[in-house]
Protein backbone atom coordinates (compact mmCIF):
# COMPACT_ATOMS: atom_id res chain seq x y z
CA UNK A 1 0.00 0.00 0.00
CA UNK A 2 1.67 3.19 -0.64
CA UNK A 3 1.76 5.60 1.33
CA UNK A 4 0.30 9.61 0.43
CA UNK A 5 3.62 10.98 1.35
CA UNK A 6 5.28 9.21 -1.55
CA UNK A 7 2.87 9.49 -4.16
CA UNK A 8 3.05 12.06 -7.43
CA UNK A 9 6.20 13.15 -6.80
CA UNK A 10 7.34 13.05 -10.57
CA UNK A 11 11.20 14.32 -9.05
CA UNK A 12 11.66 12.57 -6.21
CA UNK A 13 13.53 15.07 -4.87
CA UNK A 14 14.27 14.91 -1.10
CA UNK A 15 16.04 18.62 -1.01
CA UNK A 16 15.18 21.84 -3.57
CA UNK A 17 15.98 24.66 -2.87
CA UNK A 18 14.58 28.02 -4.51
CA UNK A 19 11.69 29.81 -4.08
CA UNK A 20 7.48 29.79 -4.04
CA UNK A 21 5.15 32.48 -4.53
CA UNK A 22 1.80 33.67 -2.38
CA UNK A 23 -1.17 35.94 -3.12
CA UNK A 24 -3.76 36.85 -0.72
CA UNK A 25 -6.99 39.27 -1.44
CA UNK A 26 -9.77 40.16 0.66
CA UNK A 27 -13.07 41.93 0.34
CA UNK A 28 -12.88 44.10 3.32
CA UNK A 29 -17.28 44.73 3.11
CA UNK A 30 -17.56 40.99 2.76
CA UNK A 31 -18.75 40.56 -0.65
CA UNK A 32 -18.21 37.17 -2.20
CA UNK A 33 -16.18 37.53 -5.32
CA UNK A 34 -14.66 34.91 -8.13
CA UNK A 35 -11.09 33.28 -7.52
CA UNK A 36 -10.74 34.48 -11.23
CA UNK A 37 -8.20 37.07 -10.32
CA UNK A 38 -6.21 35.34 -7.90
CA UNK A 39 -5.40 32.17 -10.36
CA UNK A 40 -4.74 34.86 -12.60
CA UNK A 41 -1.98 36.49 -10.52
CA UNK A 42 -0.77 32.88 -9.20
CA UNK A 43 -0.67 32.03 -12.65
CA UNK A 44 1.52 34.85 -13.68
CA UNK A 45 4.43 33.84 -10.99
CA UNK A 46 4.59 30.41 -12.12
CA UNK A 47 8.48 30.37 -12.57
CA UNK A 48 8.44 30.73 -8.48
CA UNK A 49 7.44 27.06 -8.18
CA UNK A 50 8.10 23.52 -10.26
CA UNK A 51 4.68 21.56 -10.09
CA UNK A 52 5.22 19.80 -6.19
CA UNK A 53 2.72 21.91 -4.82
CA UNK A 54 0.19 24.45 -5.15
CA UNK A 55 -3.03 25.44 -3.14
CA UNK A 56 -5.88 27.87 -2.22
CA UNK A 57 -7.60 28.59 0.75
CA UNK A 58 -11.37 30.27 0.30
CA UNK A 59 -13.76 31.49 2.95
CA UNK A 60 -17.31 32.18 2.70
CA UNK A 61 -17.38 29.41 0.18
CA UNK A 62 -20.53 27.05 1.54
CA UNK A 63 -22.89 29.85 2.89
CA UNK A 64 -25.89 26.97 2.63
CA UNK A 65 -23.77 25.39 6.05
CA UNK A 66 -22.23 28.52 7.74
CA UNK A 67 -22.09 26.59 11.17
CA UNK A 68 -20.74 23.10 10.35
CA UNK A 69 -17.76 22.27 10.48
CA UNK A 70 -16.34 21.46 6.95
CA UNK A 71 -14.13 18.84 7.64
CA UNK A 72 -11.86 18.36 3.65
CA UNK A 73 -9.96 14.86 3.61
CA UNK A 74 -8.23 13.03 1.40
CA UNK A 75 -7.99 9.04 0.89
CA UNK A 76 -5.38 6.80 -0.83
CA UNK A 77 -7.82 4.23 -0.57
CA UNK A 78 -11.10 2.70 -0.29
CA UNK A 79 -10.17 1.25 2.75
CA UNK A 80 -8.96 4.19 4.61
CA UNK A 81 -12.27 5.93 3.14
CA UNK A 82 -14.34 3.29 5.21
CA UNK A 83 -12.29 3.12 7.99
CA UNK A 84 -12.32 7.33 7.93
CA UNK A 85 -15.88 7.23 7.52
CA UNK A 86 -16.53 4.90 10.35
CA UNK A 87 -15.28 6.94 13.15
CA UNK A 88 -16.76 10.44 11.76
CA UNK A 89 -19.63 8.39 12.42
CA UNK A 90 -18.78 7.69 15.79
CA UNK A 91 -17.57 10.82 16.91
CA UNK A 92 -19.41 13.33 14.73
CA UNK A 93 -23.29 14.10 13.70
CA UNK A 94 -22.89 14.26 10.09
CA UNK A 95 -25.42 16.45 8.01
CA UNK A 96 -24.00 15.98 4.72
CA UNK A 97 -20.64 14.39 2.78
CA UNK A 98 -19.87 14.21 -0.71
CA UNK A 99 -16.73 13.76 -2.93
CA UNK A 100 -15.06 17.08 -4.00
CA UNK A 101 -16.08 17.66 -7.41
CA UNK A 102 -13.06 17.46 -9.84
CA UNK A 103 -11.96 18.25 -13.46
CA UNK A 104 -9.62 15.44 -14.79
CA UNK A 105 -6.27 16.90 -15.74
CA UNK A 106 -3.17 15.40 -17.84
CA UNK A 107 -1.38 17.60 -15.57
CA UNK A 108 -2.88 15.41 -12.27
CA UNK A 109 -1.10 12.37 -11.51
CA UNK A 110 -2.40 9.69 -9.38
CA UNK A 111 -4.33 12.17 -7.36
CA UNK A 112 -6.16 10.51 -3.88
CA UNK A 113 -10.14 10.89 -3.36
CA UNK A 114 -10.99 13.78 -1.57
CA UNK A 115 -14.01 14.07 -0.28
CA UNK A 116 -15.73 16.58 2.52
CA UNK A 117 -17.99 16.08 5.31
CA UNK A 118 -20.32 18.86 7.11
CA UNK A 119 -20.26 17.89 10.53
CA UNK A 120 -20.70 18.42 14.08
CA UNK A 121 -18.86 16.89 17.18
CA UNK A 122 -20.71 14.84 19.32
CA UNK A 123 -20.45 16.57 22.78
CA UNK A 124 -22.61 14.52 24.62
CA UNK A 125 -19.55 12.16 23.74
CA UNK A 126 -17.06 14.63 26.01
CA UNK A 127 -16.71 14.03 29.75
CA UNK A 128 -14.93 17.44 30.61
CA UNK A 129 -15.86 21.04 30.16
CA UNK A 130 -14.14 21.67 26.57
CA UNK A 131 -15.04 23.87 23.66
CA UNK A 132 -16.75 21.90 20.02
CA UNK A 133 -13.30 23.56 18.84
CA UNK A 134 -10.94 21.77 21.07
CA UNK A 135 -13.07 18.60 20.15
CA UNK A 136 -12.47 18.99 16.41
CA UNK A 137 -9.05 20.01 16.17
CA UNK A 138 -8.52 16.27 18.97
CA UNK A 139 -10.37 14.53 16.38
CA UNK A 140 -8.65 15.61 13.66
CA UNK A 141 -5.51 14.72 15.09
CA UNK A 142 -6.52 11.36 15.87
CA UNK A 143 -7.30 10.73 12.13
CA UNK A 144 -4.39 12.46 10.13
CA UNK A 145 -1.62 10.11 13.23
CA UNK A 146 -3.80 6.74 13.65
CA UNK A 147 -5.81 6.11 10.17
CA UNK A 148 -3.04 4.75 7.52
CA UNK A 149 -3.07 6.96 3.94
CA UNK A 150 -6.21 9.40 5.31
CA UNK A 151 -5.28 13.05 6.17
CA UNK A 152 -7.61 15.97 7.05
CA UNK A 153 -6.28 18.86 5.51
CA UNK A 154 -9.50 21.41 6.11
CA UNK A 155 -11.60 21.64 9.34
CA UNK A 156 -13.19 25.24 9.56
CA UNK A 157 -16.53 26.33 9.24
CA UNK A 158 -17.53 28.00 5.54
CA UNK A 159 -14.55 27.73 4.14
CA UNK A 160 -12.09 25.37 2.27
CA UNK A 161 -8.91 24.47 1.39
CA UNK A 162 -8.20 23.12 -2.03
CA UNK A 163 -4.93 22.02 -2.72
CA UNK A 164 -1.88 19.08 -4.37
CA UNK A 165 0.88 18.14 -6.36
CA UNK A 166 0.66 19.94 -9.28
CA UNK A 167 1.23 24.36 -10.53
CA UNK A 168 -1.81 26.43 -8.75
CA UNK A 169 -3.47 27.19 -11.92
CA UNK A 170 -3.70 23.12 -12.40
CA UNK A 171 -4.81 22.51 -8.96
CA UNK A 172 -7.77 25.50 -9.34
CA UNK A 173 -8.61 23.73 -12.70
CA UNK A 174 -8.52 20.48 -11.23
CA UNK A 175 -10.91 21.36 -8.42
CA UNK A 176 -12.99 23.88 -10.38
CA UNK A 177 -12.22 26.84 -8.05
CA UNK A 178 -13.35 29.40 -10.88
CA UNK A 179 -16.97 28.09 -9.73
CA UNK A 180 -16.32 29.18 -5.84
CA UNK A 181 -16.99 32.52 -4.41
CA UNK A 182 -15.30 33.66 -1.22
CA UNK A 183 -14.13 37.32 0.37
CA UNK A 184 -11.04 36.05 1.39
CA UNK A 185 -8.59 33.87 -0.76
CA UNK A 186 -5.12 32.96 -0.49
CA UNK A 187 -3.06 30.92 -3.01
CA UNK A 188 0.41 29.48 -3.11
CA UNK A 189 2.88 28.05 -5.40
CA UNK A 190 5.69 25.69 -4.14
CA UNK A 191 8.99 24.86 -5.04
CA UNK A 192 9.50 22.33 -1.61
CA UNK A 193 12.66 23.46 0.09
CA UNK A 194 12.90 20.49 3.04
CA UNK A 195 10.09 17.70 2.11
CA UNK A 196 9.04 15.94 -0.84
CA UNK A 197 6.50 17.12 -3.07
CA UNK A 198 3.07 15.12 -1.62
CA UNK A 199 -0.77 16.16 -1.81
CA UNK A 200 -1.18 16.75 2.24
CA UNK A 201 2.51 18.80 2.29
CA UNK A 202 1.29 21.42 -0.41
CA UNK A 203 0.02 24.76 1.42
CA UNK A 204 -1.74 26.37 2.44
CA UNK A 205 -2.02 24.35 5.80
CA UNK A 206 -4.65 25.16 8.37
CA UNK A 207 -5.98 24.27 11.52
CA UNK A 208 -9.90 24.84 12.08
CA UNK A 209 -10.76 28.40 10.16
CA UNK A 210 -7.22 29.65 10.55
CA UNK A 211 -4.76 29.06 7.27
CA UNK A 212 -0.83 29.70 6.31
CA UNK A 213 0.54 30.08 3.13
CA UNK A 214 4.38 30.29 3.19
CA UNK A 215 7.53 31.41 1.84
CA UNK A 216 10.53 30.52 3.02
CA UNK A 217 12.36 28.04 5.69
CA UNK A 218 11.72 27.75 9.26
CA UNK A 219 14.85 26.44 10.67
CA UNK A 220 13.16 26.68 14.30
CA UNK A 221 11.02 23.80 13.03
CA UNK A 222 12.39 21.27 15.94
CA UNK A 223 11.84 23.82 18.88
CA UNK A 224 8.21 24.94 17.22
CA UNK A 225 7.60 21.60 17.26
CA UNK A 226 8.19 20.57 20.93
CA UNK A 227 6.96 23.59 22.06
CA UNK A 228 3.23 23.00 20.31
CA UNK A 229 3.39 19.17 21.16
CA UNK A 230 2.88 20.53 25.04
CA UNK A 231 -0.42 21.45 23.96
CA UNK A 232 -1.11 17.97 21.96
CA UNK A 233 -0.66 19.58 18.26
CA UNK A 234 0.88 16.66 16.30
CA UNK A 235 2.82 17.63 13.20
CA UNK A 236 2.13 14.89 10.64
CA UNK A 237 2.44 16.59 7.57
CA UNK A 238 6.15 16.61 7.05
CA UNK A 239 6.73 20.12 6.48
CA UNK A 240 8.19 22.96 8.46
CA UNK A 241 5.30 25.31 7.61
CA UNK A 242 2.72 23.06 9.41
CA UNK A 243 4.05 24.46 13.10
CA UNK A 244 3.00 28.23 12.20
CA UNK A 245 -0.58 27.28 11.51
CA UNK A 246 -0.72 25.03 14.76
CA UNK A 247 0.92 27.95 16.43
CA UNK A 248 -1.30 30.78 15.36
CA UNK A 249 -4.14 28.79 16.53
CA UNK A 250 -2.50 28.19 20.09
CA UNK A 251 -1.69 31.73 20.46
CA UNK A 252 -5.20 33.30 18.67
CA UNK A 253 -7.68 31.08 19.77
CA UNK A 254 -6.34 28.84 22.94
CA UNK A 255 -4.40 31.52 24.47
CA UNK A 256 -6.57 34.75 22.99
CA UNK A 257 -3.35 36.94 22.53
CA UNK A 258 -4.44 39.42 19.37
CA UNK A 259 -3.05 38.78 15.81
CA UNK A 260 -0.63 41.70 16.71
CA UNK A 261 0.91 39.91 19.43
CA UNK A 262 1.03 36.63 17.72
CA UNK A 263 3.42 38.55 14.93
CA UNK A 264 5.51 40.41 17.69
CA UNK A 265 6.31 36.12 18.76
CA UNK A 266 6.94 35.33 15.43
CA UNK A 267 9.46 37.96 15.08
CA UNK A 268 10.66 39.71 18.00
CA UNK A 269 13.63 42.32 18.19
CA UNK A 270 16.62 40.57 19.04
CA UNK A 271 18.06 41.38 22.43
CA UNK A 272 19.79 44.19 21.97
CA UNK A 273 16.93 45.78 20.70
CA UNK A 274 14.78 45.79 23.46
CA UNK A 275 17.72 46.43 26.07
CA UNK A 276 17.44 50.00 24.32
CA UNK A 277 13.38 50.17 24.01
CA UNK A 278 11.73 52.18 26.71
CA UNK A 279 10.54 50.82 30.16
CA UNK A 280 7.08 49.19 28.61
CA UNK A 281 7.68 48.54 25.37
CA UNK A 282 11.00 46.50 26.79
CA UNK A 283 8.49 45.01 29.38
CA UNK A 284 6.52 43.86 26.32
CA UNK A 285 9.49 42.39 24.23
CA UNK A 286 10.81 40.52 27.40
CA UNK A 287 7.35 38.90 28.37
CA UNK A 288 6.93 37.73 25.19
CA UNK A 289 10.72 36.25 24.49
CA UNK A 290 10.43 34.72 27.87
CA UNK A 291 7.43 33.17 27.77
CA UNK A 292 7.16 32.23 23.98
CA UNK A 293 10.56 31.96 22.70
CA UNK A 294 10.15 28.67 21.58
CA UNK A 295 7.59 29.78 18.90
CA UNK A 296 10.15 32.40 17.23
CA UNK A 297 10.07 31.84 14.25
CA UNK A 298 13.52 31.42 13.08
CA UNK A 299 14.96 31.77 9.22
CA UNK A 300 13.84 33.33 6.31
CA UNK A 301 9.52 33.92 5.64
CA UNK A 302 7.21 35.35 4.62
CA UNK A 303 3.44 34.44 4.98
CA UNK A 304 0.15 35.35 4.45
CA UNK A 305 -2.32 34.06 7.67
CA UNK A 306 -6.19 34.31 7.29
CA UNK A 307 -9.23 33.57 9.19
CA UNK A 308 -12.82 34.64 9.14
CA UNK A 309 -12.76 38.12 9.37
CA UNK A 310 -8.95 39.12 9.07
CA UNK A 311 -5.93 38.43 6.38
CA UNK A 312 -2.27 39.03 8.12
CA UNK A 313 0.81 39.45 5.50
CA UNK A 314 4.04 39.39 7.56
CA UNK A 315 7.89 38.54 6.53
CA UNK A 316 10.70 38.34 9.05
CA UNK A 317 12.20 41.46 10.50
CA UNK A 318 15.35 41.47 7.80
CA UNK A 319 13.01 40.59 4.70
CA UNK A 320 14.58 37.77 3.18
CA UNK A 321 11.89 37.15 1.58
CA UNK A 322 9.45 39.12 -1.13
CA UNK A 323 6.11 40.97 -0.25
CA UNK A 324 4.11 43.72 -1.28
CA UNK A 325 0.94 44.63 -0.44
CA UNK A 326 -1.31 46.91 -2.49
CA UNK A 327 -5.51 48.78 -1.57
CA UNK A 328 -7.99 49.17 -4.25
CA UNK A 329 -11.79 50.14 -2.41
CA UNK A 330 -12.39 47.29 -0.76
CA UNK A 331 -9.76 44.97 -1.80
CA UNK A 332 -6.54 43.93 0.02
CA UNK A 333 -3.82 42.53 -1.62
CA UNK A 334 -0.47 40.74 -0.90
CA UNK A 335 1.55 39.00 -3.09
CA UNK A 336 5.44 37.90 -3.54
CA UNK A 337 5.25 40.36 -6.59
CA UNK A 338 3.77 43.64 -7.27
CA UNK A 339 3.38 42.44 -11.20
CA UNK A 340 0.48 39.93 -10.00
CA UNK A 341 -1.08 42.59 -7.78
CA UNK A 342 -0.91 44.90 -11.22
CA UNK A 343 -2.33 42.01 -13.40
CA UNK A 344 -5.64 42.06 -11.32
CA UNK A 345 -6.04 45.59 -9.94
CA UNK A 346 -4.13 48.11 -12.52
CA UNK A 347 -4.78 51.29 -10.85
CA UNK A 348 -4.69 50.70 -7.15
CA UNK A 349 -5.11 53.63 -4.37
CA UNK A 350 -1.48 52.53 -2.77
CA UNK A 351 0.57 49.92 -3.08
CA UNK A 352 3.74 49.36 -0.53
CA UNK A 353 6.43 46.83 0.71
CA UNK A 354 5.48 46.65 4.39
CA UNK A 355 8.20 47.25 6.96
CA UNK A 356 10.00 43.40 7.82
CA UNK A 357 8.59 42.48 10.94
CA UNK A 358 5.09 44.58 10.91
CA UNK A 359 2.50 42.60 9.65
CA UNK A 360 -0.18 44.13 7.57
CA UNK A 361 -3.26 43.24 8.89
CA UNK A 362 -7.24 43.40 6.71
CA UNK A 363 -10.41 43.19 8.29
CA UNK A 364 -13.81 42.94 7.24
CA UNK A 365 -15.54 46.21 8.01
CA UNK A 366 -17.55 46.35 11.43
CA UNK A 367 -19.84 49.92 10.96
CA UNK A 368 -20.48 53.01 8.81
CA UNK A 369 -17.20 54.65 10.25
CA UNK A 370 -13.86 52.60 9.68
CA UNK A 371 -10.88 54.79 9.24
CA UNK A 372 -8.00 53.19 10.49
CA UNK A 373 -3.98 53.89 10.52
CA UNK A 374 -1.69 52.44 7.42
CA UNK A 375 1.61 52.82 8.30
CA UNK A 376 1.15 56.36 9.73
CA UNK A 377 -1.49 57.38 7.66
CA UNK A 378 -5.51 57.36 7.88
CA UNK A 379 -7.08 55.98 4.72
CA UNK A 380 -10.81 56.47 4.54
CA UNK A 381 -12.72 53.74 3.02
CA UNK A 382 -10.19 50.94 4.17
CA UNK A 383 -9.99 48.53 7.64
CA UNK A 384 -6.18 48.05 6.43
CA UNK A 385 -3.19 48.71 9.01
CA UNK A 386 0.22 48.03 8.81
CA UNK A 387 1.38 47.42 12.82
CA UNK A 388 3.89 48.95 15.07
Amino acid sequence: MKDLSKVNNPYNDEKVISQCSIFGMMNTSGELVSGVPIITAIRNMHERGNGLGGGFAIYGCYPDRPDDYCLQIMFNTLVSREETENYLERFFHIHHSEEIPTCPLDAIKNPPDVWRYFVHPKMEEMHEVISEDDVVTRRVMRINTHLESAYVFSSGKNMGVFKGVGFPEEIADYFCLEQYKGYIWTAHGRFPTNTQGWWGGAHPFSQLDWTVVHNGEISSYGANRRFLEMYDYICTMHTDTEVIAYAVDLLARKHGLPIETVMDIFSPPVWEQIDRMGPDEKKYFNMLRSTYGSLLLNGPFAIIVAHHGEMVAHTDRIRLRPMVAGIKGDMVYASSEESAIRLVSKELDRVWIPTGGHPVIARLKVDEKHDVIVGGKELPGTTVMEAD
